[in-house]
């Protein structure tokens, strides 16, 4: 007979991964280092009016699985009604056997609504009508305490002013909610209003901005700004290949003052400014002891026309085929130089860079720090089964497992920590397969020190939380 579906042994297929799973790591709480949830949401209790706004509304994850099997954007970001909306997705969800998607809704319906129907167009109605009926009496701090999430990380702009993160700091949300530093936008030197971001920039911390120093001076101010407020992460898209060799001061100011004057860089020029500001901001985290997070390997809005019409972040961004171990090599290299390598975690979107990062992490160890390098969990693209397994194995073949700070949400949505159930129930498979085979032994204390450091303690230690 099958096993029936989503049952409480879901992708627990040995008697080792059952016993780590339910007597380990199901009841650990979360520690989510890396979201999109906005803290203004956090910070004034949000009610979401029914399950079309908490699941459909800017989750570009579903929006592209929508548009894959047919369904018209009138019914995805257009302006059909909610409940509309919510049956296209439920009619088409069955088709999309083996998408994490489908698992995690499943997952987010028993965990967070007990709800167990299977959802497809014939149940769309009885879910419609349960799950808003239980949304009537939550908000943002419900998901984040159901899901006993200890510590959330939102990501947060150098300029912003972090007023609500303030607010939620003073109330009495017992999950902790922290900033962490996205400098995205001083980054991406050739976008449309870096001018104006500048100014933004240099209201936030006190200053003029006219030059490369200047620039340089205002986003330390505000790693400071960031740290007081609890902030210990920074986070970057690194979205092309690195350079090898840093730029001057001078070329930096060069580069700047280009901008600045009204001309645009070439690609060369623009990857030389980015790795100079990397390596400068590199070293102020090495500082404030934070951890530098190198998200690599999108390739964005690659739909013009959609870009055009829905903005960015809409679901029409896809995995990057680019080069980056020498330039991103040779950037660790240089702050290891002065030992002012802060604790980096390299996220690869491209799978086929797995090996590559997951060895490069292990130039860099010293020792000060257990995985003072990280090869980060399995993101965006690859954050299904077959994805996060392999970032598991891959981990394991080439450093320490037992070193891992597990997993991210990467969401914008309160309803994904089930996302964390999802991984800790592979991790214990992955485990629970090598004991089986005779690859690790029967220990159970042992292998629950794995468990508790990967699903919870690492991080925990690692970022200083």
């Amino acid at each position: 007979m099958p096993t029936p579906f989503m049952d409480p042994d879901f992708l627990l297929d040995t008697a080792c991964a059952r016993r780590l799973y339910h007597d380990v790591a199901a009841g650990l709480p979360v520690i989510d280092y890396h979201s999109h949830l906005q803290q203004g949401e956090i910070a004034a209790r949000k009610r979401f009016r029914n399950l079309a706004e908490l699941w459909l509304a800017g989750d570009h994850y579903k929006w592209r699985l929508m548009r894959s099997a047919g369904v018209s954007e009138d019914f995805i970001t257009g302006d059909q009604p909610d409940e509309a909306k919510f049956r296209a997705f439920c009619r088409v969800l069955p088709l999309a056997a083996g998408n994490p998607i489908h698992h995690w809704c499943h997952l987010e319906l028993r965990q967070l609504f007990d709800i167990t129907l299977t959802i497809n167009e014939a149940n769309a109605g009885a879910i419609w009508e349960a799950a808003n009926a239980r949304l009537a009496t939550m908000d943002t701090w419900s998901f984040l305490e159901q899901a006993r999430v200890e510590i959330a990380c939102t990501t947060d702009d150098p300029a912003d002013d972090l007023t609500q993160h303030t607010e939620i700091a003073a109330s009495g949300l017992k999950t902790r909610v922290l900033p962490a530093f996205r400098p995205d936008k001083a980054m991406r030197i050739n976008r449309e209003g870096f001018a104006d971001y500048l100014d933004e920039l240099g209201r936030a911390a006190g200053l003029r901005i006219g030059s490369y120093a200047d620039l340089l001076g205002a986003l330390k101010a505000r790693v400071a700004f960031f740290h007081e407020r609890g902030a210990r992460i920074s986070d970057h898209a690194i979205d092309g290949a690195l350079p090898v060799g840093s730029p001057s001061a001078g070329d930096s100011e060069a580069l700047f003052a280009k901008r600045l004057s009204g001309r645009l860089l070439t690609d060369a020029e623009q990857a030389l400014y980015q790795r100079g500001l990397m390596e400068a901001l590199g070293r102020k985290y090495a500082d404030a002891g934070w951890t530098m997070c190198l998200h690599i390997g999108a390739q964005r809005n690659n739909n013009r026309r959609r870009l055009a019409t829905l903005g960015p972040d809409t679901g029409y961004d896809s995995i990057a085929d680019f080069t980056s171990s020498a330039g991103l090599a040779d950037l660790l290299d240089a702050l290891d130089a002065d030992d002012q390598l802060p604790k980096t975690m390299l996220f690869c979107l491209n799978p086929a860079m797995n090996e590559v990062l997951s060895t490069l992490i292990g130039a860099f160890q010293d020792g000060s720090v257990a995985g003072k390098l990280q090869f980060g969990p399995a993101w965006w693209f690859n954050d299904h089964k077959d994805g996060n397994l392999a970032q598991l194995q891959t981990l394991a073949n080439h450093g320490v497992l037992g070193s891992f700070v597990g997993m991210v949400t990467d969401s914008r949505s309160f309803a994904s920590y089930p996302r964390h159930d999802y991984f800790r129930r592979l991790l214990c498979r992955q485990l629970g397969h090598w004991v089986e085979a005779g690859e690790y032994p029967d220990d159970i204390d042992a292998l629950a020190r794995i468990v508790r450091g990967v699903c919870y303690d690492n991080a925990k230690r690692y970022f200083g939380f």
